[in-house]
Order: C-alpha cells, then sequence, then structure tokens
C-alpha cells in the first residue's frame, strides 16, 4: 500500500459513503431562525458586527472609530503597539534594518528599547537562529505538503520533542520557547518552501544558513533566493511587511485562539501550531491570495488597464456573481473594525508604489489603485451601505511579496513568521494573568429522545 492510498477510500463503496454524507448533512443542519431567537452573537459579534467583548489586553489597540455624543462616527483607523502608533514606530524609527526585531522587542516587554537593549536582542535573536541538520532532514525535508502552512504547523509541533521542558508553562520557560520560536519561524518558512520546491515541482534543493549580522527581512530574502542578493529597498519593504503582520489586537481568529488555546494550560508548541491553523484559512490569512487571483483574473478580462468604466464594469459583474469565483467578494476590500482607512494598506501601498518603480511595474499598480478607489463606493451601492468601505492590509501585501519575487506558497508562512511576535506577547500576557479556562456557551437545540435497541431502529 502506498501514501495516496493509506488515505482513500478504496473499500468504501460510493453509494455507501454518499448516504453517509447526506446523514452527517442533516444531522449538523440547525434552524437559522433559532440564532436569532436565542440572540446569538455569530462570529462573537453582535447584530452591527461589533466584536463581542471577551478579554482585556494591553498589547496593541485597534481603532475605526470614535465616540462622540453617544455615536460612532468612523475615522482614519489607527493603529498601536503597547500604546504607540505603528505610524510613528515605521516613520521616526532610525533602525532601517531592524524595524521588525524592535517591534517584536515592544510587543513582549511593553516599552520601546534604548539602543543597548535592541543590540542585546537581536544578538539573542541571531544566536537563537539555529536548527541542527538532523532536524532539517527528519521534519522538514519528510512529508512535504502542497500547503505550507501545514509544513509549518508540522515543524513547531515537532519542536516539542526536542525541548527538555516542553510543559512548564512558567513564565521564564514560556518566554524561552517564545524568544526560541520567534527567531526560528523564518528558517522554517523558507526551509519549508525550499523543500516544497525541491520535492514537488522538482526544483534545486538550497538550505542555507542565516546571515549573522542581517535583519530578519534580510535573512528571509537572502536564504530564499539562490544567489543570495537583494536590493536595500527590498529589504526595507519586506522589514515594514512583517512590522505591519505582527500583531492586530486581541479579537482577531488566529490571536484569539492563542488565548483560547493557552487558557487550557497546553504547551507553548500545541498554542502556536493552533494559531497557524487558524491563519492559514482564506477568511484570515490566506486572503492575500484570494486579492492576487482576483487581479490575475481582472488582468485577463480587462484588456486597458487604463479604462476605468472597463474596470468598473468587470467590478460589477464580480458584485454579481457573474465573474471571478462567483462568490460577489471584491477580495481585500472592507474589515471588520476599520471604516474609512486601515492604516496598515496606507503604510504598506506608500511603500508598494515605490517598489513599483524599481520593479518596472507601475502599470501593474496604477491598476490596484483604480479598483481600490473604484470599489468602495461600488460596493457601498450593489450593498446598500451607508459606511465606508476600505482596502485592508490584504489589497496590496501579495503585490508586494510578488514584486519581491516571493513565491504564493509562501504568503501565508510570511504573516505567520511576522505574527508570531504577537501571538507569543498574547499567550504570555494570558498566562500572567491567569485567567479562567475560555468557555462560552452554546445552546442546545436539539431534541431529547429515548433510546431503542437496534432491532427496534
Amino acid at each position: 500500500m502506498n501514501n495516496q492510498e493509506m488515505m482513500a477510500l478504496t473499500t468504501v463503496d460510493n453509494s455507501e459513503f454518499e448516504e453517509l454524507v447526506k446523514e452527517v448533512t442533516a444531522s449538523g443542519s440547525i434552524d437559522q431562525n433559532l440564532y436569532i431567537e436565542y440572540d446569538v452573537k455569530r462570529g462573537l459579534r453582535d447584530s452591527n458586527g461589533n466584536g463581542v467583548l471577551t478579554g482585556l489586553t494591553e498589547i496593541s489597540d485597534v481603532l475605526g472609530n470614535q465616540s462622540i455624543n453617544g455615536r460612532k462616527i468612523p475615522v482614519d483607523g489607527e493603529l498601536y503597539f503597547q500604546g504607540y502608533n505603528v505610524e510613528d514606530l515605521i516613520k521616526n524609527s532610525k533602525t532601517d534594518r531592524f524595524r521588525f526585531e524592535e517591534a517584536t522587542y515592544l510587543l513582549l516587554f511593553g516599552k520601546l528599547p534604548t539602543e543597548d537593549q535592541l543590540k542585546r536582542f537581536v544578538r539573542i535573536q541571531t544566536d537563537l537562529q539555529e536548527l541542527s541538520g538532523a532536524f532539517i532532514r527528519d521534519v522538514i525535508m519528510k512529508a512535504t505538503s502542497d500547503n505550507l502552512m501545514n509544513s509549518l504547523m508540522k515543524s513547531i509541533l515537532s519542536l516539542y520533542s526536542y525541548d527538555e521542558h516542553p510543559d512548564d508553562i512558567s513564565v521564564p520557560n514560556v518566554l524561552r520557547q517564545s524568544l526560541q520560536l520567534i527567531a526560528k519561524m523564518p528558517l522554517l518558512t523558507v526551509y519549508a518552501y525550499q523543500a516544497f520546491r525541491h520535492f514537488r515541482l522538482d526544483g534545486t534543493l538550497m538550505i542555507k544558513n542565516p546571515k549573522k549580522g542581517y535583519s530578519t527581512a534580510e535573512n528571509i530574502l537572502y536564504m530564499l533566493r539562490d544567489d543570495g542578493n537583494f536590493t536595500e529597498l527590498e529589504a526595507k519593504v519586506l522589514d515594514i511587511c512583517l512590522v505591519l503582520h505582527a500583531e492586530h489586537g486581541g479579537g482577531n481568529n488566529s490571536t484569539f485562539t492563542t488565548h483560547v488555546v493557552t487558557s487550557s494550560g497546553t504547551d507553548t508548541y500545541s498554542a502556536i501550531a493552533a494559531s497557524i491553523a487558524s491563519l492559514k484559512g482564506p477568511k484570515h490569512g490566506g486572503a492575500n491570495l484570494k486579492v492576487q487571483e482576483m487581479f490575475e483574473d481582472i488582468k485577463t478580462h480587462v484588456s486597458d488597464w487604463e479604462d476605468t468604466e472597463s474596470i468598473k464594469e468587470y467590478l460589477n459583474k464580480i458584485l454579481d456573481k457573474e465573474a471571478f469565483d462567483r462568490a460577489g467578494l471584491i477580495y481585500g476590500m472592507g474589515h471588520a473594525v476599520y471604516t474609512n482607512s486601515d492604516p496598515r494598506e496606507v503604510i504598506l501601498k506608500s511603500f508598494a508604489k515605490q517598489l513599483s518603480k524599481e520593479k518596472g511595474m507601475t502599470k501593474e499598480f496604477a491598476l490596484y489603485e483604480t479598483v481600490e478607489k473604484e470599489a468602495g463606493s461600488l460596493i457601498m451601492n450593489k450593498r446598500k451601505m451607508f459606511k465606508p468601505v476600505c482596502a485592508n492590509v490584504d489589497f496590496y501585501s501579495g503585490l508586494v511579496y510578488t514584486m519581491l519575487g516571493i513565491p504564493e506558497e509562501m504568503f501565508t508562512p510570511m504573516f505567520a513568521t511576522a505574527r508570531i511576535s504577537g501571538w507569543c506577547a498574547h499567550r504570555l500576557e494570558e498566562l500572567v494573568n491567569a485567567g479562567k479556562i475560555i468557555r462560552p456557551a452554546y445552546k442546545y437545540v436539539g431534541h431529547h429522545r429515548p433510546y431503542t435497541t437496534i432491532d427496534e431502529r
């Protein structure tokens, strides 16, 4: 028996399996009116789409509205890490090469590092950027996956077996594990792709050790590229991408997963693997891939990228479920919190524009700008919405990664490589505050039935 046969339903008749599908579908179907009757906060959101308050955090703040005379008024979005505006962190930082490391320090320890503290932190992270040859061979190179997020989960869970104190959830030990994971994540991501490229795409296998003195962003580009070369702008833009994706409040799906799983008392590796599993979903971390797919479709069907009317016409077809994936969505538009603007998108867009000039892709960038400009009003008119619809960070991140030569298979793993800083900060916050196990309620709406013996059914 080979690997494919092991996972196939070769001994099950198709008609038998279809019958089981019908049974499980019928069993799992709940009357949708009951959600309204019992006022269920589906998706942990109230009737206005606002998140239900489930916890407290000091790590980051996500602002999209301002309360004036008791009314919520949409404002330009703002994102704060430990009380500092992320825009200020990026614009005012003198550490052009180590913004992500500075942001990670801030998220973990609650304050901006001094020059000496940052140097020490970078040195610690550099020292921890190691994976043994045995681990690379036995874990990363074995049983590669088409989706690299699964490869990351496998690697993270396997690190449990290499840790002498994996189940110790004291703060000092979890901080040690967090520093290890943050430092090793870029290696796990790039090596997972290199293994995928070799075993799945029949490409050259190239495993490089990270270079001492390089920032996280520089090392990603160095380890990923065959020649190891990159421009100063490329490294700077990737560094900023990592900062913008590092953290986004406690309520996003993967970070909430971190809190939920941590509250059970489980180990660090299981908690982070669960967060990666959450981020893998196309409704969360996989969104920028859908944006890229959508733009490839637009470029195929709109020959003149400067013809705004043709672009609007095709966007309306997408909204009417007549084009692209027929889901009726313009991907990269809209956000649960931000209304007027997503600050991450605003920052990333400015650097995407700079990078497009260096890469000779200004026409492609202009197409993105046109879609962004027109899509918001089209969505509002089509959906009869009264609040603005802005582009989110996923709108330009895929384009930036493409211009950087980062393959699509790495898009979501790159998100995880950045967000692990935020996950680890939230895990530590949950442990420091020793909260109860997180256990929301579900209302039972089935019917109690008497047991019948098998010959009576």
